[in-house]
């Protein structure tokens, strides 16, 4: 076979390499109709057609590759609907719902550097497929297959429309559009070079922010993912605006990352408010503003306060291990209200299983419309109603080798933790990784990277101070 294949992983969420390295045209003209082939296998009784959507972001090339894409795949005997235009991840995962298709092949490398291209597959539910899917394509990557009795047909179509006009029904858009247009809401959005650009405009159809919305395969110098190393420019602008608000306004500042399925969030004074914050005041604002019920899930890796706020409204908890896939999982199989991971993706009932900034970003607007409060005024009244309060940090630490990490995962499983950073290990919970209950009802995370020499470090406690203090203690043990 001429195009190797034994390093053609899918990882959390898709398969994602270096441009020109691991990821060329020859490899994915390869993988794709294999996908589309195995898509058909799995979803061709729900879906009942032949059809494979296919879109793109905006990173080097991608469109180009989103071309070999669909080429291959109606030679291999597909019909295909290939993006016009880039367009945010999720706005593909409906596009999947609405046309009733087998799932659909998106060529993006999410959050990663500019050097990544990558390709995420999902199914004919309109989320990321699982990954017995990814497995069967990685298995058939060395099969020979069979030509098709006829090659399918390519048409082309635009993905934002359609997606817009549904995100837009899911709010009181005319009560986010009049906070606006009166002057007592201003939004801005840093879509950081990705494939969000001008997605709040066309659903709210009022004026927004949008910064870093040039296309730069580059990212300015960085990643887009929505961390605060990489939202100097939103932090500037955001505080100058600050200074300048008239007395009562609220300004809000949200950040998607590079295909637009995950957010962060800026409140009005420029401080950086993550899915840690961001999913107790969703619960909040669907629970008691809509009415709503259903089951909250988390990942491990998530805020205490998530419980604290759910147990609130009476609603049930449901944990998983970290990565969307296992929130999707649960949505496909019980009633979830809402599904939130520590990394920013967020999901919600009656829609798709499938993390969603855009749509997170209006459900907030919404709560800060309905309640005239700024982003962390609202967080800062869930502590105080819950009498929960706590900080968070989470640091990647690299280690020296596969070996280094063997050694440590060895010595956590045959050397239980009884104490850490001073404080008594109460319980711990390895459903991904060791997360370590302390006695101060605090809580460490120790997780390893399944791909790279990287060690993951959760941890939230009381105070900032205490949760840097248990970080250190936590990579002095990692030596």
């Amino acid at each position: 076979m001429p195009v190797a294949t034994q390093e053609i992983k899918f990882g959390t969420d898709g398969w994602r390499g270096i441009i020109g390295d691991d990821f060329t045209f020859d490899r994915l003209k390869l993988v794709a109709p294999i996908a589309a082939k195995v898509l058909s296998q799995t979803y061709g009784a729900t879906a009942n057609n032949n059809m494979i959507i296919v879109g793109y972001d905006r990173r080097f090339m991608a469109e180009t590759f989103a071309q070999k894409t669909a080429d291959a795949v109606v030679a291999a005997g597909f019909d295909v609907l290939l993006a016009g235009g880039y367009a945010s991840t999720p706005a593909f995962s409906w596009a999947v719902k609405h046309y009733n298709a087998l799932g659909a092949l998106v060529i993006t490398a999410s959050h990663n550097p500019g050097s990544y291209l990558g390709l995420k597959v999902k199914g004919a539910f309109g989320g990321s497929v699982p990954p017995e899917v990814t497995q069967q394509i990685e298995e058939l990557l060395s099969v020979p297959s069979s030509p098709p009795a006829k090659a399918g047909t390519l048409q082309m179509f635009e993905p934002w429309a359609n997606y817009c006009q549904t995100l837009s029904q899911k709010v009181d858009i005319d009560k986010i559009r009049s906070s606006i247009t009166s002057g007592k809401l201003t939004v801005f959005v840093d879509v950081m070079h990705g494939a969000a650009a001008g997605g709040m405009a066309q659903i709210l159809d009022v004026p927004v922010q949008e910064i870093n919305s040039s296309r730069d395969p580059l990212f300015g110098g960085g990643a887009p993912e929505p961390l605060p190393r990489y939202l100097s420019k939103l932090f500037r602008t955001m505080r100058t605006h600050n200074r300048s608000k008239a007395t009562g306004s609220i300004a809000v500042g949200f950040v998607f990352d590079g295909d637009g399925d995950r957010i962060a969030a800026v409140d009005g004074q420029g401080n950086f408010l993550s899915s840690q914050i961001l999913i107790p005041i969703l619960i909040q604002h669907l629970a008691s503003k809509r009415g709503l019920t259903g089951e909250i899930v988390r990942t491990v890796s998530g805020s205490d306060l998530i419980s604290h706020v759910a147990k609130m409204y009476n609603l049930p908890i449901f944990e998983t291990p970290v990565g969307y896939k296992y929130i999707a999982d649960r949505m496909l199989v019980s009633n979830v209200l809402l599904g939130g991971e520590e990394s920013g993706g967020i999901g919600f009932a009656d829609y798709i299983p499938e993390r969603d900034g855009l749509l997170s970003a209006l459900y907030l607007l919404e709560a800060i419309a309905a309640e005239e409060k700024d982003l962390s005024e609202l967080y800062k009244g869930l502590q105080a109603r819950t009498d929960f309060y706590s900080a968070y940090d989470r640091i990647d630490l690299p280690l020296a080798s596969m070996d280094v990490r063997s050694r440590l995962l060895n010595q956590l499983q045959t050397q239980p933790l009884k104490e850490i950073a001073g404080k008594s290990v109460v319980d711990c919970l390895s459903i991904d990784g060791y997360k370590y209950r302390l006695a101060d009802d605090s809580w460490l995370m120790i997780r390893f990277s399944g791909t790279e020499p990287v060690l993951r470090l959760y941890c939230e406690a009381p105070t900032i101070q205490q949760v840097h203090q248990t970080l250190a203690w936590a990579k002095q043990w990692a030596g």
